[in-house]
């Protein structure tokens, strides 16, 4: 963990110089002590900065996540993007930029609230469709509905791409292939107290995590109450995922490959498992988002682009093992 944490610690100091304009490591110290030009210091803390945060914060709550659903449905392919709840929450949020393009400034804290109502709404259909009274719930029934719900919602999304002037269509183009549009203070502030809030939550929850791993029928047997937990549960990862969707742009795998990474490194146990996991998120979204700003120069390759490059491949040799 202290590894991880050390990478992702020099993945946000090399990110702050790689850019459109690049930054010496000299000129982003001065810069970060109130000694840089005013060019150097707009595009430090107003354009990178707040990226760089959005990148750690929306990486770890992805990343955790992926880590619930795989605790809970016992399926090492459990993953916020597969399962369609980054889907719904990108249905909702492509709903309202795309028909209300001038909101005030409130609206950018309505953004995770309407996430937060369209992955719960599709991870609801999930539930219902994987759920069977006397057997709970399938892990092999649950990577089916997802994947279903996921491809209806992914369609209603196209019919509504059809229907949007060029500009629009852009933009909503750019925000599904995984770019963290949401590049400013503004979102820093609204996705942060749901990480803050959420991720102890969660954290407080690593024994019931560790029972239900175990399997519906034993967790039952050593007394815990499992439908309740389960929920719980589950809607903190809807939340976790939904809130970092409405500010990173449809990015996938983050959810599926950080817990694995973790896995190996520390163990199932979740009191190692989800912080480490946390960290790992943030390492790779950051890593991801660094490279895409810096590959092409001065073209951008969104973030989700090179974690599919990377998550791809890895999904791939999971489901060839497994």
């Amino acid at each position: 963990m202290a590894i991880i944490g050390a990478l992702v610690v020099a993945a946000f100091v090399f990110s702050m110089n790689v850019g459109y304009t690049p930054l010496t490591p000299v000129e982003v110290i001065t810069t970060l002590f109130g000694m840089g030009t005013d060019k150097q210091s707009l595009v430090l803390f107003e354009f990178r900065l707040p990226r760089i945060v959005i990148a750690i914060l929306a990486g770890a709550g992805l990343a955790v996540s992926g880590c619930i659903l795989q605790g809970v449905s016992r399926n090492a392919l459990a993953d916020p993007g597969i399962l369609g709840i980054n889907a719904g929450a990108g249905l909702f949020v492509m709903l309202v930029v795309s028909l209300f393009p001038s909101l005030p400034i409130g609206s950018i804290f309505l953004l995770p609230l309407l996430a937060l109502l369209g992955s719960g709404l599709a991870a609801l259909l999930v539930y219902a469709f994987a759920y069977k009274r006397h057997e709970g719930i399938s892990p092999t029934r649950l990577v089916l509905a997802g994947i279903a719900v996921a491809a209806g919602i992914n369609a209603a999304m196209i019919v509504l791409t059809l229907r949007l002037n060029p500009e629009k269509y852009q933009f909503v183009a750019t925000w599904l292939a995984g770019s963290i549009w949401g590049s400013n203070w503004k979102y820093v502030l609204a996705l942060l107290p749901w990480i803050c809030l959420l991720l102890p939550y969660v954290y407080s929850k690593a024994r019931a995590l560790d029972v239900l791993n175990l399997g519906e029928q034993t967790a039952a047997g050593l007394g815990a109450p499992v439908e309740k937990e389960r929920l719980a549960l589950l809607a903190s990862a809807v939340g976790l995922a939904g809130t970092s969707v409405a500010v990173s742009g449809g990015i996938g795998f983050i959810g599926l490959i950080g817990p694995h990474l973790a896995r190996r490194l520390v163990g199932p146990q979740h009191r190692l498992l989800l912080p480490t996991s946390a960290l790992t998120g943030s390492l790779l979204l950051i890593v991801a988002d660094t490279i895409g700003r810096w590959i092409l120069e001065p073209s951008e390759i969104p973030a989700g682009i090179v974690a599919a490059v990377i998550g791809a491949p890895y999904f791939l040799y999971l489901l060839a093992r497994r």
